[in-house]
C-alpha cells in the first residue's frame, strides 16, 4: 500500500475546483446574457429603446442629396441634349432604325434619320425569288404611234446572293429596273405608278426633253405620292447609253435600286467598230447588317459592305460566253449612287467608243484596260477575245470585289467572267 501524499491531493483537489469554477463561469454568463437579452426584447417591445436614430438622416443631409440628385440631373439633360435631338420623338422618325455606328448629332434632323434608316420590313409587298434576274426589257405598246410603257415602284425582297437577301426599292419587282430600249425618234410615254412608304419621282439622265417631263421633285413637277401616279412624254432626241432613276429623296432611294438602263438606238447606221455582242452593266452597292437593309453612303455607319452588277454579286453576276476572234460592246452605267468604280477588263485593252451617251470621233477614240466609271456616267468600250480562258471583268479596289470583306470562289462583288473558248 502506498503512503498518503498531501502535496498531491492538494494539487488534485485544486485542479478540480478550477474545472469546476471554468464549468459555472460560461454557465452564468449564458444566463446573464439571456437575461440581458430578455430583457433588451422586452425593452424594445415596449418602445423603451430606439436604434433608428443611428441611420436618421438630418436636414441637411436630406438638402445635400436632393441638390446632388438635381444637379447629376441637370448633367445628363446637358450631355444627352449635346448629342442628340430631344426635339424628336419616336413618332417623328417613325421607329427609324439606324446602320450602326453611324452618327447622330443633336441638330440631325428627322427628315435625315428616315433617309438614312433602315427598310422597314412592313413595307415590303413581293418577294423574288432568289434566282430572279433584274434589267429584262421592258416591252411597250403602241398606240397612235406612241409606245406607252408601265413602270410601278414598290418595296420588295432581293437575293443578291442565293443566301443574302437585300430589301430594296424597285421598279416591277426587279433591281435593277426593266430596261427600256427604244430607237431615236421614238415618241414615248411613260406611266409612273408609286407603290413606295414615300413620294418619288423619276429622272431621264442625260436626255433632251421637255423641262416639265425631267422628273426634280418639287423643282419641275409634285413629287409622285403614294398610291398616285404620273405620265411622262418626250421624243427621243438622242442616240446612245442613258438611264433612269428616281429624283425625290435620292440619297435613299437610288441606293436602295430604283435605277434602270434606257438604250436608244441610232436611226441610222453609226460608224462604229463592227461588234458580235453587247452587255449592259449597272453597278450598285449595299449595306446589310443583322438583317436590316440601309442606303449605303459615304458617311460613318454608311459605308457598303456588298457590291452588286446588274443586282447580283459574284459568283452569282452573269458569265458572257465569247469564242477567241469575237468583239463585245460592254455599256457602263453607273447607276450607283455614291463610289467611283475603276472598272478593268483582263485580256488585253479596249476601246473607248462612246461616252455619256456622245460617240468619240475616230481620231478621239483611246485604248485603255480601266476606266473609272462615277455615279451617273457611261462608258461604251469594246473589247476582243484574243486568247482563250476565264477572263475577269471587275472593279479594281480590292474591298469592292469581297462579299461582307469575304471573297468567294476566287473574288466577289463587282466581279464577272468572260469565258472565251477557241
Amino acid at each position: 500500500m502506498q503512503g498518503h501524499d498531501p502535496s498531491k491531493m492538494d494539487k488534485g483537489d485544486a485542479e478540480k475546483d478550477k474545472a469546476s469554477d471554468s464549468q459555472k463561469m460560461p454557465a452564468m454568463d449564458h444566463s446573464k446574457m439571456q437575461h440581458q437579452g430578455d430583457g433588451g426584447m422586452a425593452e424594445m417591445a415596449h418602445g423603451t429603446m430606439d436604434l433608428s436614430t443611428a441611420t436618421r438622416a438630418t436636414r441637411a443631409q436630406k438638402f445635400a442629396w436632393a441638390f446632388l440628385s438635381l444637379v447629376l440631373l441637370a448633367a445628363g439633360l446637358i450631355f444627352s441634349a449635346t448629342v442628340v435631338n430631344l426635339n424628336l420623338s419616336a413618332r417623328d422618325v417613325g421607329g427609324a432604325i439606324m446602320p450602326p455606328g453611324m452618327i447622330m448629332l443633336r441638330d440631325t434632323p428627322g427628315d435625315a434619320m428616315l433617309d438614312m434608316a433602315a427598310v422597314d420590313p412592313r413595307h415590303v409587298s413581293y418577294t423574288a425569288p432568289a434566282n430572279a434576274k433584274g434589267d429584262n426589257e421592258l416591252q411597250p405598246r403602241t398606240e397612235n404611234g406612241v409606245k406607252i410603257f408601265e413602270l410601278t415602284t414598290s418595296v420588295i425582297k432581293w437575293n443578291i446572293l442565293p443566301y443574302e437577301q437585300v430589301m430594296g426599292y424597285a421598279f416591277n419587282q426587279q433591281i435593277p429596273g426593266p430596261r427600256i430600249r427604244i430607237t431615236e425618234g421614238d415618241r414615248i410615254r411613260i406611266r409612273v405608278t408609286n407603290n413606295l412608304p414615300e413620294s418619288t419621282t423619276v429622272h431621264w439622265h442625260g436626255l433632251i426633253l421637255p423641262n416639265a417631263m425631267d422628273g426634280p421633285a418639287e423643282i419641275t413637277q409634285e413629287p409622285i405620292q403614294p398610291g398616285e401616279s404620273f405620265t411622262y412624254e418626250f421624243v427621243a432626241q438622242q442616240a446612245g447609253t442613258f438611264f433612269y432613276h428616281t429624283h425625290d429623296h435620292p440619297d435613299r432611294q437610288q441606293a436602295l435600286g430604283l435605277y434602270g438602263a434606257v438604250i436608244i438606238d441610232p436611226r441610222t447606221l453609226q460608224a462604229i467598230p463592227a461588234y458580235d455582242l453587247e452587255y449592259t452593266i449597272q453597278l450598285q452597292e449595299w449595306l446589310e447588317r443583322e438583317g436590316y437593309t440601309f442606303p449605303a453612303m459615304l458617311m460613318e455607319g454608311g459605308l457598303p459592305n456588298f457590291f452588286t452588277i446588274n443586282g447580283k454579286a459574284y459568283p452569282s453576276t452573269d458569265t458572257i460566253h465569247m469564242k477567241v476572234g469575237q468583239k463585245i460592246r460592254i455599256r457602263f452605267i453607273g447607276s450607283n449612287n455614291n463610289f467611283i468604280h475603276p472598272m478593268h477588263i483582263h485580256g488585253g485593252p479596249f476601246t473607248l467608243v462612246e461616252t455619256d451617251g456622245n460617240l468619240v470621233p475616230e481620231s478621239a477614240r483611246i485604248q485603255k484596260d480601266t476606266v473609272n466609271v462615277g455615279p451617273g456616267e457611261r462608258y461604251d468600250v469594246i473589247w476582243e477575245a484574243r486568247e482563250p480562258g476565264k477572263w475577269l471583268l471587275h472593279c479594281h479596289i480590292p474591298h469592292h470585289t469581297t462579299n461582307n470583306n469575304v471573297e468567294e470562289q476566287g473574288a466577289g462583288g463587282l466581279t464577272m467572267i468572260l469565258n472565251v473558248t477557241p
